[in-house]
């Protein structure tokens, strides 16, 4: 196996909630560097393990380890793909829904405004659209859109007015050439927290990533076997608050639906009654674990 390049976030904290036995049948939904994967198979050893990744980085991680089923797609097909290999319910489900910190780093794969590369941002290098097609011919109230959803951003109708004004005069293909154009819409004191969420909504958008955490989720409730555990960690309130939901309710919605009875009809009960987060130290050893949230469901 090749160096771990992905630090593993609250490790411990997530391997202890997957509840894992010595001959546990288990997902890691996303493999990445494999160090969640590591502790998992230390924990099963006469179970096995499903590791999805659709990113052709993640493949050279993968361990000569019998046990180890590797699927390089994304964890939206998790369902077909276990029945495929003739599994039907699992004990316990893992994901962890931060980018590789790898992936950051590669100026080339264009996730990061701290690099000069290629707006890109395809998590898989096969996928037809990138962040380049996006910014320069989605129309204005497109662009606003993907803005004001996935990157939560106040002023996105005027971000994308500014953007599509510039892109008439040259097409912009560079992650330096759009961190110019939107240093001209974000506030000076929060600049750098301007560019994250420009990047994160790109991100989000080139990668359907809301879509395809949910289906996995809905995919997840139906292949987990009752008292199976959903393990996951998010790192930014849209994708937590669709976890949250999902896990208190069994919908994205959050909507409480309760029998004739008045009890609360829910696929899970919640083992996190408080989300778990990263300590300092943690904090201070791997910067990216900051805004992280540990969430943890067994299935009823």
């Amino acid at each position: 196996m090749t160096q771990v390049y992905h630090i593993p976030v609250l490790a411990a904290e997530s391997i202890e909630g997957m509840n894992l036995v010595a001959d546990s049948v288990a997902v890691d939904a996303t493999y990445g560097g494999g160090g969640h994967s590591k502790l998992i198979l230390e924990k099963i050893p006469r179970g096995k393990l499903f590791a999805f990744d659709q990113d052709e980085d993640a493949a050279g991680n993968v361990s000569n380890d019998p046990r180890l089923v590797f699927i390089r797609h994304n964890f939206r097909y998790i369902k077909n793909f276990l029945r495929f290999y003739g599994v039907e319910k699992v004990s316990a489900i893992f994901a962890d829904l931060g980018v590789s910190s790898h992936d950051f780093d590669v100026p080339e794969r264009g996730f990061s405004f701290r690099f000069e590369g290629k707006l890109d941002m395809r998590m898989n290098q096969n996928a037809r659209t990138n962040a380049e097609q996006v910014i320069n011919e989605y129309t204005e109230e497109k662009l606003e859109q993907v803005f004001r959803l996935f990157g939560e951003i106040s002023n996105s109708k005027q971000l994308a007015s500014l953007i599509c004004r510039k892109r008439h005069e040259t097409r912009i293909k560079t992650t330096s050439q759009l961190k110019e154009i939107v240093s001209g819409c974000a506030p000076k004191a929060t600049e750098n927290k301007y560019l994250a969420q420009v990047f994160q909504a790109l991100r989000i958008e080139v990668n359907d990533e809301l879509d395809a955490l949910q289906e996995f989720l809905e995919a997840s409730l139906q292949i987990l076997k009752p008292g199976g555990r959903l393990v996951i960690l998010t790192y930014h309130s849209l994708e937590d608050r669709i976890c949250k939901n999902f896990m208190k309710t069994g919908n994205f919605e959050g909507k409480v639906i309760k029998d004739f009875y008045g009890n609360v009809e829910t696929p899970f009960k919640i083992i996190t009654r408080k989300v778990i987060t990263p300590g300092v130290e943690e904090q201070k050893a791997n910067s990216r674990s900051r805004s992280a949230k540990l969430r943890i469901a067994e299935k009823i």
